[in-house]
């Protein structure tokens, strides 16, 4: 997929033909041009030949049947991963990546192993196509809900991945809300004050998982340079400028980051107007461990008792080794 050049294919025909090819990719969703019968055979071959619309992808589809996720192979060889959400009351969410790979080496994400590129526009919007696809096939409804969770951080790609959004949320293309649209980042302090600018912006969510600055540099040594004093300025700055929740992301490490020390420690910098946590249990990634399901019901507890607005993320995927921390590509 690539948008300029689809764009010059169509230099030399009226211009109702752009708007029918956008039509037929983005709102029928088309895998083959022959499925353009609006199309003379001519200019059929001819779209074939120059602009194929498959992806080449492997899926995975979760236990489910429904929810999964895909492998997908770029123009270079690389591989990166998605995957999708099935919720069941109508919400289906695509979790989108931003680069191959991830810079920032976290030790408990299988995602940044290793670092190679930036993701352009077309191979970040490639993902949710692809998974718009799927669900017009399977008659689960409409992708309605993005997260760029998957690999690499996204203000570390920062153009490309709101030149994505606009396209998300355009439409004409993908009709997206941007309430509808998240961005997961470990605390980039310069992307998280340059979005709450933005006259469109999505949802913030903050991959915390330590409340120590020390612990949080050695398990997230990209998150070295962003101290959580400044971070958590920065959180309440976008929330000034937008008024809209701000979702922590904690992941629970057995031993690590479990105790009721962290809990109450946790419980006592959340205490603030329109912040929220997600718990999300560890998915084994190398030597880390899932705490037991009564350490995880008494961290709960304690937020809870502290009156904060706490969820525990469902694990989706985790059967096909597609939930979070697990994404990788190469």
């Amino acid at each position: 997929m690539n948008l300029t050049k689809l764009a010059k294919l169509f230099l030399n025909q009226p211009k109702f033909r752009s708007i029918q090819a956008q039509k037929l990719i983005y709102k029928e969703l088309i895998d083959d041009w022959n499925n353009a019968s609006v199309f003379s055979l001519n200019l059929r071959k001819e779209l074939n030949s120059s602009f194929s619309l498959n992806i080449e992808h492997e899926l995975y589809i979760s236990k489910d049947k429904k929810s999964g996720k895909a492998v997908i192979r770029l123009e270079d060889g690389s591989l990166i991963e998605t995957a999708l959400m099935v919720h069941g009351d109508g919400r289906n969410t695509a979790c989108i990546s931003s680069q191959v790979g991830c810079p920032l080496a976290c030790k408990f994400c299988s995602s940044g192993t290793f670092f190679k590129r930036n993701l352009n526009v077309d191979e970040i919007l490639v993902q949710a196509l692809l998974w718009a696809r799927y669900l017009k096939e399977k008659k689960l409804g409409r992708l309605s809900n993005i997260v760029f969770m998957g690999s690499g951080e996204p203000f570390l790609n920062y153009d490309n991945v709101f030149s994505a959004i606009s396209y998300l949320n355009n439409p004409e293309y993908f009709d997206i809300s941007y309430r509808r649209i998240s961005i997961s980042t470990i605390g980039i302090i310069p992307g998280i004050r340059k979005m709450a600018n933005e006259s469109n912006k999505p949802n913030l969510a903050i991959s915390l998982h330590f409340i120590d600055d020390k612990i949080r540099s050695i398990m997230m040594p990209g998150a070295k340079k962003y101290p959580l004093i400044k971070l958590f300025e920065a959180v309440d700055y976008y929330i000034e400028q937008t008024n809209r929740k701000v979702m922590f992301e904690y992941m629970l490490i057995k031993g690590i980051n479990d105790s009721v020390k962290d809990a109450e420690k946790l419980a006592f910098l959340m205490k603030k107007h329109l912040y929220a946590v997600n718990l999300i249990k560890h998915n084994k990634t190398g030597k880390w461990e899932t705490p037991d399901t009564e350490v995880i019901n008494k961290f709960k507890k304690i937020l809870r008792k502290n009156k904060i607005e706490v969820v525990e993320r469902y694990r989706f995927n985790q059967d096909v080794i597609g939930a979070c921390g697990q994404l990788v590509s190469s």
